[in-house]
């Protein structure tokens, strides 16, 4: 498959660890300038020498940002710009669950925290892309969802309607956008990630054994179809969502 990602520019959010890591290591490996973007700088500095390790051919940026911080935000994408000149990729990874339970005992403060950093981070980091770069030269945004957005789940029902809007926001950027953006999302199922991480830990072996695909995801099964969809191999597709999830959306329900 020939992405025609070589020399291009991609910023990716929450890209210290988990999923936001392995897509910016992939895009990378394609030839990609990569802007790492996250909370802690030190974090990203990790990331990025480790990239440069793996791939001395390609420009690598770390930025630390919060991502629910618009003053950062605009920091993060006009260096980004500065430093490559200009953007042809956003992918809206970073993400945050601070509550589990009943949606019913959800506190403002928690459920506006989930909002900022889930739902309205991907309206301002989009909008900053197209108005310093992408609406002059085009790009590909990619969004990260959940299969929660698609289905109700015990325990983290707010998580999972912020994540329902990510896969609207996306459908309405692509309208908005075209043609000269394309805008899809990708709706991981159980990955085994550090925000995860009380779903997986303590009994991953008891939860593999119920998914089609006999395992629980990782990180770089994301990051596959992150690459796909920023690449000229999806360039007839925008405003769709692609689920990853190792089957486990497909499992016969329990009569």
């Amino acid at each position: 498959m020939r992405t025609g990602l070589e020399g291009k520019t991609a910023l990716v959010t929450g890209a210290s660890r988990g999923i936001g890591k392995a897509i910016a290591m992939a895009l990378a490996a394609e030839g990609a300038n990569v802007v790492l973007s996250s909370r802690k700088q030190d974090a990203l500095d990790a990331v990025a020498e480790e990239i440069r390790a793996a791939h001395p051919g390609v420009g690598v940026l770390a930025k630390a940002a919060h991502v629910g911080d618009a003053d950062q935000a605009a920091a993060c994408v006009d260096a980004a710009v500065a430093e490559f000149g200009g953007l042809d990729v956003l992918v809206n990874n970073a993400g945050t669950n601070p509550y589990f339970g009943p949606m019913v005992d959800i506190d403002r403060a928690r459920a506006d925290k989930t909002v900022q950093v889930n739902q309205f981070a991907i309206v301002q980091w989009t909008s900053l892309a197209w108005k310093k770069s992408m609406s002059e030269r085009g790009g590909a945004i990619v969004n990260i969802a959940s299969v929660g957005g698609l289905a109700t789940e015990h325990g983290i029902g707010y998580y999972n309607a912020t994540k329902a809007a990510v896969i609207h926001l996306s459908r309405q950027f692509a309208m908005e956008l075209a043609p000269k953006v394309r805008v899809n999302c990708i709706a991981p199922g159980l990955v085994k990630t550090h925000l995860a991480r009380a779903l997986w830990e303590n009994n991953e072996e008891q939860i593999s054994k119920y998914m089609p695909l006999g395992r629980i995801g990782e990180p770089e099964d994301i990051a596959g179809a992150a690459v796909f969809l920023a690449s000229d191999a999806a360039s007839w597709m925008t405003g769709q969502t692609i689920v990853v999830d190792g089957g486990s959306s497909i499992r016969p329900s329990i009569a």
